[in-house]
């Protein structure tokens, strides 16, 4: 999705405030008529509300007239809906029950940063939280970055994540695999996340120790869950300096179905001839996408879920030759790309659930690299990548907390790649069998066993990876807990096109996390420890023989209360790595990895200027580089300059007739700091250039217009 698309998404979901007549007002106690502080009280459907204050009383004015639904919610006690009549002077007195039960009861985090709808608890980065992070461009992985465990490689697609590569966290949706969640890169150029953080309801995040639910990401995994039904019907157009976009949503009367289509354009070729690239474009960059969707509520425990999305893009950049000093040298891709995914979940009998997948994926590379006037013929790459997939699983709750889980799923690939004409094609079928048990032997302490076996037909080898995980809650607030596991993967797919003989890689995780969440403020440390084994090696030729490590210590901290209309976190993490892979001729700190990394984000929402302001600053130490003039023993000795990133946002919100409209500026990379990624050498070392971004600073401007969506609780609820 591109980035007009996203910030589209973005405004739907930033606070507005009404002029209003009416005044409501009352107090919010607990069962024992004590005052409850911090409770969101709102009008359902509706921006107009208010925080109770410290005695739990509340008070707002609003437009709206007649019978009303209210709503007041608050971490730890069952949310209420009242009727009321707007209009009447009446002083409300709302009683709510706290669900002690939901507080005392431990849940396994070790490895994970969660946030949903369902679990408020764990709450950690919401779709909002996502698109109003400056220096994020709207963009799940870039924050994700913000958080700790994740690496700042802004020169290279992926999530890296402690110590490991980005074909090393694997992306799934609604539990499907997404095998190319990134638009097509170049050399030094990353591609974007395709999807829209708005698409989903829940967020995990999991740098380590996650579920046997899941497999072939040796690092992480990234699982995103995506929305039932809308709220309503809604219509939206975008328009900014680098493209447009529509969509349209569609709720039946009956709101037991959803339909809805969405096409954005992206052109960036006028943008560059006024802010000049550090390379010159000499194709596009260029894209077009359209999604789809259709949700039906079956029953009132089942839901059917349709998403399809596609792609087209082209992207192309020249600079001088590194190799040839006198000679021009052009890289460029042409990209098509589609995913469906298709899911049913449903309550069938005694306790028991049912959830059925399926998903098509197909995406194609058309590469050219060349060195204009030098070679008659340049280099023509096509690569394409094919995916089936089918998952089932089965759960049954026991008891009042413990459950079982078991299933299994079904891949067959298809990867196809051509260099000139030299094909080099395969097909694998992979299948994989999970079971895993969540047993409660308190309200407070909890343990979960499981373990993944998985079977690949293009290898000819099968693994088995036992996991287990346990947490005890100290109080209300805080809790300890354990993981560990064995991860495979498959060698990604340019080894395999030439050697059938390889075997899984692995790494076993252990982890230790402490966390702090009240309704104030988040606090989290962990502790981590990862041994590699059996990684690629390319030299003396491919082989398995490669190993390394992991460890290191994070900390996350997140503040929404102590400061009126701010919300701010703080992230770092410490990473001591070191792998023997590829062709490195020894263990060493591999270039993609900073031993420290930090982020700060803060935002605030000046309600009298009606305008959101947001600023992220990024930091990560030097990173390892080869220097070929250097002998073997200083292999990757030496590192680049510090990073450091300042990006700045503000949007300003009003209504243009019965349009809800936002006008966006966001700036990256403020102080314009020279940020350097690497080196690339001649092949006889005597000249090198700085790999550096594209762009070393973007400016965006944008507007956009809304009609009929209201998700104005999702507002209230972030504040």
């Amino acid at each position: 999705m591109s980035r007009v698309n996203l910030y589209l998404c973005f405004f739907i979901f930033l606070p507005t405030v009404l002029f209003a007549q009416n005044k409501i007002s009352g107090k919010v106690t607990d069962g024992r008529k004590r005052g409850l502080s911090g409770v969101n009280v709102s009008l359902k459907g509706s921006y107009d509300g208010a925080t109770t204050m410290a005695d739990g009383s509340f008070s707002f004015t609003t437009s709206a007239k007649g019978d009303q639904i209210l709503s007041a919610s608050m971490l730890g006690y069952q949310s209420l809906e009242l009727k009321i009549k707007a209009d009447s002077s009446q002083q409300l007195m709302i009683v709510m029950k706290n669900v002690t039960n939901a507080l005392k009861v431990v849940t396994i985090t070790a490895g994970s940063f969660e946030a949903s709808d369902d679990k408020k608890g764990n709450a950690v980065l919401k779709p909002l939280d996502i698109v109003t992070t400056a220096g994020a461009g709207a963009d799940i992985a870039n924050a994700i970055k913000t958080l700790p465990g994740a690496q700042q490689t802004n020169d290279r697609e992926g999530l890296f994540v402690r110590g490991g590569t980005g074909y090393e966290t694997q992306v799934l949706i609604d539990g499907m695999l997404v095998r190319n969640p990134f638009q097509s890169s170049l050399p030094a150029i990353p591609g974007r996340g395709r999807f829209s953080p708005f698409l989903f309801k829940g967020t995990t995040f999991s740098s380590g120790g996650y579920s046997a639910q899941y497999g072939q990401g040796l690092s992480s995994a990234l699982v995103l869950e995506s929305i039932d039904l809308p709220q309503r019907s809604s219509s939206s157009i975008g328009l900014s300096l680098i493209g447009a976009s529509a969509g349209i949503d569609n709720l039946t009367k009956d709101k037991k179905t959803s339909y809805g289509v969405e096409a954005d354009y992206t052109n960036l070729s006028p943008y560059f001839q006024v802010a000049k690239p550090q390379r010159t474009p000499d194709l596009g960059p260029e894209s077009f996408g359209t999604s789809l969707n259709f949700r039906r509520k079956t029953s009132s425990t089942g839901m059917l879920k349709f998403y399809g999305y596609g792609n087209w893009s082209k992207m192309g950049f020249s600079n001088n030759s590194l190799e040839y000093p006198d000679y021009i040298e052009s890289n460029q891709v042409r990209n098509q790309n589609i995913y469906t995914n298709m899911t049913y979940r449903e309550n069938i009998a005694h306790g028991w659930r049912l959830y059925l997948g399926a998903s098509f994926s197909s995406n194609t590379d058309k590469i050219k690299s060349d060195t204009l006037f030098k070679v008659p013929v340049g280099s023509l790459i096509k690569v394409r990548s094919d995916l089936t997939q089918a998952r089932v699983m089965f759960t049954k709750d026991i008891g009042r907390l413990s459950s079982l889980r078991f299933g299994g799923e079904y891949q067959y690939a298809v990867e196809r790649s051509s260099f000139n004409q030299l094909n080099a094609n395969y097909a694998d079928n992979y299948t994989a069998g999970f079971a895993e048990a969540d047993i409660y032997f308190s309200p407070r302490f909890v343990g979960r066993a499981g373990g993944r076996a998985e079977y690949s037909s293009v290898l000819g080898k099968m693994n088995l990876a036992p996991r287990a995980s346990l947490a005890y809650k100290l109080n209300e607030i805080s809790q300890f807990s354990v993981a560990y596991g064995d991860y495979y993967q498959k060698p990604e797919p340019q080894y395999i096109r030439f050697d059938h003989g390889l075997g899984y890689m692995k790494a076993t995780h252990y982890i230790a996390t402490f966390q702090r969440i009240s309704t104030s403020y988040t606090f989290r440390t962990e502790v981590f420890y990862k041994k590699y084994t059996d990684l690629v090696k390319t030299v003396p030729n491919y082989n398995n023989n490669g190993n390394g490590y992991a460890q290191g210590l994070e900390i996350f901290w997140r503040d929404k209360r102590t400061f009126k209309d701010v919300d701010y976190w703080i992230s770092y993490s410490y990473l001591d790595t070191k792998r023997d892979f590829l062709n490195y001729p020894m263990r060493v700190q591999p270039d993609f990895a900073a031993n420290h990394t930090a982020s700060l984000v803060f935002k605030r929402f000046f309600q009298k200027l009606m305008t959101n302001v947001g600023v992220t600053y990024s930091f990560a130490s030097g990173r390892p580089y080869y220097n070929p003039n250097l002998p073997a023993d200083k292999f990757m000795s030496e590192k680049t300059i510090n990073y450091h990133a300042l990006g700045v946002s503000a949007s300003y919100l009003t209504t243009i007739r019965k349009a809800f409209t936002v006008f966006v500026l966001s700036v990256s990379n403020v102080p314009n700091n020279k940020q350097v990624y690497g080196y690339n050498y001649s092949r006889d070392g005597l000249r090198r250039n700085e790999i550096v971004p594209l762009a070393p600073r973007f400016v965006y401007v944008g507007m956009f217009m809304n009609f009929g969506i209201d998700r104005r609780q999702d507002v209230i609820d972030n504040l």
